[in-house]
Order: C-alpha cells, then structure tokens, then sequence
C-alpha cells in the first residue's frame, strides 16, 4: 500500500541541497554561489539551493528507477493511473507525446476543430492526418463546448481507419462533454481516447467537481498540474490505464520531447502538489468550490451581467457538466467587449485568466483567498457606473459594416484541408501582403491566444472570412500568437 503522506522527490531534493560537498557538475551557478545578486534580491538565495541536477540520489527523468519512479507511482495512485509521468516541458510536450505514441505519418486522428495548439504541434511532428470535427456551438454566449458522442460516431463511420480520438475536457470555459459516451464509441473501433483534460487536474479530489477523464474510461490523459493545482509553472502529468496505449512508444516520445536537463524544482513541485491534493485535497477542494460559489451568487446579481451556469432542464450532449470553479462572465449587455472589461478590472487590481468578445473567464484554485473574491466582485459593481447599451445580448458580437460576422465555428465553408499540417510545415514558403494571402495555403499557426485555438493551421486554405475575424478580434484587443507577423499585416504562405 502507497503512503500518500510520503513525498520522495522533495526528501531526496532537499536532502542532497543539505549535504556539504564541493560541486564539479550542473548548473553552472554551483548551488547558487555563482547567481547574479539582482536575481537573488528578486528570488532569495534557497531556491538556487535545489536547482540541481541528475544526481545518482535524484534519478533519471528519461529512466527512472529511484525517487522519480517512486513519486510517479504515487501520483498513479491519486490520480487513478496505471502509470503516470512526470512533465516538465508543460501539457504540450504532453499532448505532442500522446499523439506520436499513437500516430505515424499518413495515420488518421479524429479530434476538436478547438484544440490547443499543442495538438496542431503534434499533428506536425508525427505527420498525422488531422479530422477535424467541430464542436458544438453556443451562439448566444459564443462559446465553444465539446464535440458531441453522436458526431464523433458519424466521424468513425466515414474514417474507420482512424488510429486515435483527441477530445478537450474540460474546455478552457470549464465545460465538459458527454465523455463516457465518447469513450464507449471510441472503444468499439478499438482505437484510444486522448484527452487534453489540462484544466481539470483538480477533478479527483471532490464530488462536486465534474468526473475526471480516467473514471470516464479515457485512455490516455494529461492534465496541468500547475494550472490549478500547487505545481509551479509549466509542471504537469501525463497518464495511462489499460492496454490500448504502447508506455513504451510514450516514454520514447517524452525522451524526444522533454529537456535532458529537468529543472528539479519543477519536478519535486509535482511531488509536492500530489501529496497535498492526496492528504487533504478534498478539504483543500470544498473551500475553492465555496469561493466560487460566493463569487458566482453575488456577480449574477449584478444587472448587465450573466455566468456561465450549467443549462437546466435537459443537457446537451456537449454541455453535460460544469467545473464550479472555473467563472465565465458575460458582459455583453454592457455594450462592452470581454477585452475592455478586462482591461477596466486590471486597472483596479483584478486580473483574469483570459477575455473574448463577449465574456471574461476566472480560474478560481486553490491559492484564491475570500479577499480575492472581495475584489472581484467589487470590481465587477463598478461596472454599474457604465450605462447599459443594450439589454440583449448580440448573439453575433462581431460586425463589420452592419454586417454579421459569424464564428468561425459556424461559417458555413469550415476549415478546407489541402495537405498535412506537417508538409505544409516543411514545403517552401513565402511571405505576401495579407490582401494577397487568400486562397492560399496557410504555412504558419495563426491563433488569438489566450485560449491558445488555431484559427488557421499549416495545410489549411486563408478564406476572407478567417482574415475577417482574425483582424476584428485584433481590433477589439485581441492578440494574435504564433504567426510571423502578429500585426497581420503579412502572412507566410506555401510557395
């Protein structure tokens, strides 16, 4: 039986910082002696203490046999896992991993048009055959959810040759599909259920939150410990159960992906974050589920606002479930974008995790105190001093000349595919003036990030209407991420 009060990792970590002894290997700093003082004033001196290196106590990343082995099989365990790894590269190099253990080039991979742009990654690097299926749409709130059961079992129909389904669960707004569903039809053409489950580490430890994607029967999961848990930046997990999934190709995959140098501290954070979610997490989960809970009662009842709420009466099949502690706030109805309200509650100390159009989102975890909540709501009644342009919500808040413009979710030409993401990557390029860019081959990754979704991938045809969104969310203080050119003024294009 596994003592989930032990913490190997971090014993071993601090206990090799502690011994007294001249260091002739990595880092170069030995232990701090050699750190600049500015960062020293910044950080302190303790933490160059630990950034130490594969050390005969520390074991191997790429083989563990030793401390590493004996913290990932404890996260196994909490996190309900045949095997877990430990990620130090972020969920990316997880995602990138997950796809090259189950695809080659030419395979096909079924998965969301709203992916991250990690999945994008992986279709490049494994030279995969992307078949994309779109999510299903809220106009009103225009929010993507979860690709429905019965459109991936129409998708398997026409590609049964499919090696491999890629789902997002949650979404970033927190939104959860009908994943047991998609895993039960995925499995009758015996092929893995992927699932980039990056904002729901937290889904184990209490049940209020929505069931995580390995009670669901997923496959393979990975999930961003760092993003609400106690993990630091860019420390996250990847896991398996069953027999669908090779743990050799895997750990080849990871050892392609992930540094030959880890960063320990990142390392002994996971340690660290898994014991405190296995020893009191469900403690640690209902005060977070109380703050968002405060948080969600007192923001409703503000006029011009509305949240995002789990839809009463009967349940969409890609809206069956609702992370209580993700917050998406939609403020439509004040005759502002979810950008310029961000930009109102930054100046007053609130700062969000990201903003659209039409909403705001807020990750509330287990770091966020009831004078965070405070703030928050106060920021939001301040809005009330803001005249409310308009009682309804546009359902389509992007216009052009009094025109509509619709969601690239609903454009009724879609994503048109000429080749691969990955011989799109590699073909010969060049760079032409945006006007001159549409229909042709798009050669880069272009995305308003946050969230982090594609709307154009290499191998994918520039259509009018892309360049039409990409420029209006650009317009209304969007970013555009991942292109060359970020003000759009030019694009890369296939030769």
């Amino acid at each position: 039986m596994l003592n989930q009060n032990q913490a190997p990792l971090l014993a071993a970590l601090k206990n090799c910082a502690a011994r007294p002894h001249a260091a002739f290997y990595t880092p170069g700093h030995k232990r701090g002696r050699g750190i600049s003082q500015a960062l020293v004033d910044l950080l302190g001196k303790d933490v160059f203490g630990v950034d130490l290196t594969e050390l005969a106590d520390l074991d191997n990343l790429s083989a563990p046999q030793g401390v590493i082995q004996q913290a990932q099989q404890l996260a196994a365990a909490a996190f309900g896992a045949a095997k877990t790894w430990f990620l130090v590269n972020g969920s990316t190099c997880g995602i990138e991993a997950a796809i090259l253990a189950t695809c080659g080039v030419g395979d096909k991979i079924i998965l969301p048009r709203n992916v991250h742009s990690s999945a994008i990654a992986g279709l490049i690097l494994s030279g995969a055959m992307p078949i994309f299926i779109h999510p299903e749409y809220d106009p009103v709130l225009d929010i993507a959810h979860s690709i429905t059961p019965e459109n991936l079992q129409a998708t398997l129909q026409q590609h049964p040759d499919a090696k491999a389904v890629l789902t997002v669960y949650p979404t970033y707004y927190g939104v959860c599909g009908d994943l047991q569903a998609i895993a039960h039809i995925t499995h009758q053409y015996h092929i893995p259920l992927l699932v980039d489950e990056a904002h729901g580490a937290h889904f184990a430890f209490h049940p209020d939150l929505p069931t995580p994607a390995l009670a669901c029967n997923a496959d393979l999961t990975v999930q961003s410990i760092h993003k609400v848990l106690g993990a630091m930046t860019q420390a996250s997990m990847l896991h398996v159960q069953g027999e669908r999934i090779d743990i050799d190709r895997v750990s080849k995959a990871l050892q392609l992906l992930q540094s030959t140098s880890p960063s320990y501290v990142l390392l002994a954070s996971l340690d660290a974050a898994r014991q405190q979610m296995a020893v009191d997490g469900k403690q640690i989960m209902s005060r977070t589920l109380q703050l968002a809970r405060d948080a969600r009662t007192k923001i409703s009842q503000i006029p011009g606002l509305s949240v995002l709420q789990l839809p009463t009466g009967e349940l969409s099949s890609g809206f069956v479930d609702l992370d209580a502690t993700r917050l998406t706030v939609n403020v439509s109805r004040l005759g502002l974008t979810g950008f310029e309200v961000e930009e109102i509650l930054d100046a007053q100390g609130v700062t969000a995790e990201f903003a659209t159009l039409q909403n705001i989102t807020f990750i509330i975890s287990l770091g966020n105190t009831g004078e965070d909540i405070h703030k928050l709501v106060e920021g939001f009644r301040s809005l009330e001093n803001i005249k409310l342009l308009n009682l309804t919500p546009n359902p389509f808040p992007c216009r052009e000349g009094g025109q509509e413009l619709k969601p690239l979710f609903l454009q009724e030409r879609g994503f048109v595919r000429v080749i691969s993401p990955r011989e799109a990557f590699f073909a010969a390029s060049e760079i032409v003036p945006v006007w001159e860019a549409c229909d042709r081959i798009c050669a880069e990754t272009i995305c308003p990030y946050p969230p982090g979704i594609p709307a154009l991938i290499p191998g994918e045809v520039i259509t009018p209407t892309i360049l039409e969104y990409l420029h209006h969310i650009q317009q209304q203080g969007g970013f555009i991420t991942g292109c060359h050119d970020p003000s759009l003024l030019t694009l890369k294009v296939i030769s």
